[in-house]
């Protein structure tokens, strides 16, 4: 799941860049590219049982907090206000939860390495 949400953030990618003017399309562009470069690396490890995926996952969970935070107080009134807080709400915190909760859960496998 964090792989393919690392992957759906491509296109958005190039949406933004396209859309915004350049200053701000800057920094929207970075900030997403490095979620989507967490997102990948986490998801990436994960399916390969890498315990090495906690760093990236907590990177992710801290750009998606970063995120939302930034979306919603930067939105205008009205229309583009709801749509920053339906981001929030129905994707952004709930994976960045994802992506914490991933980060500090205990290693799984054989207890006293056997």
């Amino acid at each position: 799941m964090l792989a393919a949400c690392g992957l759906a953030l491509l296109p958005w990618l190039g949406y933004l860049a396209g859309t915004l003017p350049p200053a701000e399309a800057a920094a929207w562009v970075a900030l997403d590219a490095l979620e989507a470069a967490a997102l990948l690396t986490a998801g990436t490890r994960l399916l390969r049982a890498d315990p090495r995926h906690r760093a990236p996952a907590a990177a992710a969970a801290v750009l998606l907090l970063a995120d939302a935070c930034l979306d919603l107080a930067t939105a205008a009134p009205g229309p583009e206000l709801a749509a920053a807080v339906a981001m929030a709400v129905a994707a952004e915190l709930p994976l960045a939860a994802l992506c914490a909760r991933l980060a500090v859960r205990p290693p799984r496998g054989p207890v006293g390495g056997r």
